[in-house]
């Protein structure tokens, strides 16, 4: 029998049992319950415990303490000695491992099953994975590329059955998707708007961080992907550090996020860069030069959003397009997207939470697809 259950916006799943074992069933719910308390560990396990009260998720045969001695057994757990010489239980980097995977099971797992054509391109090259279609043959093309049938068939449609001649103007070759390297940063915005009114938008974030890290490691490990923070100032973190991930309160300074973005981005060798930001706020902070910081939280301040434009436009010059996901709906933060993107010729999405994993990893795989000459 399946349970399911929503807490604080989030819905928790426990399979058929006859599927999964009593380990599994409570793991697929302890990853969740990680990545919403930021990694906290003794929090992760207070709900948990809520959960089973009201859900009855464990049975006399196996309890809350079996299942955190098989953490610690099979190394999801680790005991760490206070200060004061006390023991604490944390995490360890296969769980981080884990719910990476799990949170691209998620988000992109869904992509897989989705209808045909959300990963379509017109970008085409000479190497990589076949796209379906043929092209006339070109000098330098790999002869095992050339599709004898297709080429016949041509040769049959310009001349007949008799005398059949096979000329190089007949010669089609299969086409292919060049994977292309790329350099991707990925900013998110840690504002306290992203945890105010009483919707947990920071999670979904950092879903989308860990989801995308896996894609990365795992099937494009020759691309780079750094990831910022940003808040009333910005910094990077590591991929290990996204289910410890929290906001402020802080503003949403997001000149100094773009700024690190470029940063980072020219020492790349990459030929192919680009920038994420996931954010539901409007610029509302500026460093000055004195090391002041400028605020405005009412209303969209013209200091602070034509920076944002300039950084826009220095982007463009680098060709460094600039994704946009914007998870609010306000119209009028809708307009400084609208101009903000337009400076940069990049792209926006105004996702809301659902779906925002999903548009992610579209963009994503069709960012990477270039053609080649």
């Amino acid at each position: 029998m399946n349970y399911k259950f929503t807490q604080s916006g989030f819905r928790y799943e426990i399979y058929n049992e006859e599927k999964s074992s009593p380990f599994e069933r409570l793991f697929e719910i302890f990853k969740e319950l990680i990545t919403y308390t930021s990694g906290d560990f003794d929090e992760a396990i207070d709900w948990l415990k809520a959960l089973d009260k009201e859900y009855q998720l464990t049975t006399e045969d196996y309890t809350i303490k079996d299942f955190i001695d098989d953490l610690i057994k099979k190394g999801y757990l680790r005991e760490e000695v206070n200060p004061n010489g006390g023991k604490k239980l944390e995490i360890t980097d296969k769980t981080e491992q884990a719910i990476r995977k799990k949170a691209l099971e998620q988000i992109f797992g869904k992509l897989k099953k989705s209808a045909a054509g959300q990963h379509e391109t017109k970008s085409k090259g000479i190497d990589g994975e076949p796209s379906g279609e043929l092209r006339p043959y070109e000098f330098g093309d790999a002869l095992d590329k050339i599709s004898m049938t297709d080429s016949i068939k041509n040769a049959q449609s310009r001349q007949g059955f008799e005398n059949l001649n096979l000329t190089e103007q007949d010669l089609v070759v299969q086409d292919n998707y060049h994977r292309s390297q790329m350099s991707t940063v990925l900013m998110i915005d840690i504002s306290h708007s992203m945890i105010l009114y009483g919707e947990d938008r920071i999670t979904p974030a950092k879903k989308v961080a860990m989801a995308l890290a896996e894609l990365i490691i795992t099937r494009y490990p020759k691309d780079s992907l750094d990831i910022i923070v940003f808040g009333n100032d910005a910094w990077p973190i590591k991929i290990k550090d996204l289910p410890y991930l929290n906001v402020g309160p802080y503003h949403t300074n997001t000149v100094a996020g773009l700024q690190l973005a470029l940063d980072i981005l020219r020492r790349k060798r990459h030929a192919n860069k680009q920038i994420f930001m996931i954010t539901d706020g409007k610029p509302s902070c500026l460093r000055m030069s004195d090391g002041s910081y400028y605020k405005n939280s009412v209303g969209l301040d013209p200091f602070i959003t034509g920076k944002c434009y300039n950084m826009a436009a220095q982007a463009r010059k680098l060709n460094i397009p600039i994704t946009t996901f914007m998870i609010t709906s306000d119209p009028y933060l809708q307009k400084f997207v609208d101009k903000f993107t337009q400076s940069n010729k990049g792209k926006a999405f105004y996702s809301g939470l659902k779906g925002l994993g999903e548009m992610v990893f579209r963009d994503y795989e069709q960012n990477r697809n270039k053609r080649t000459k």
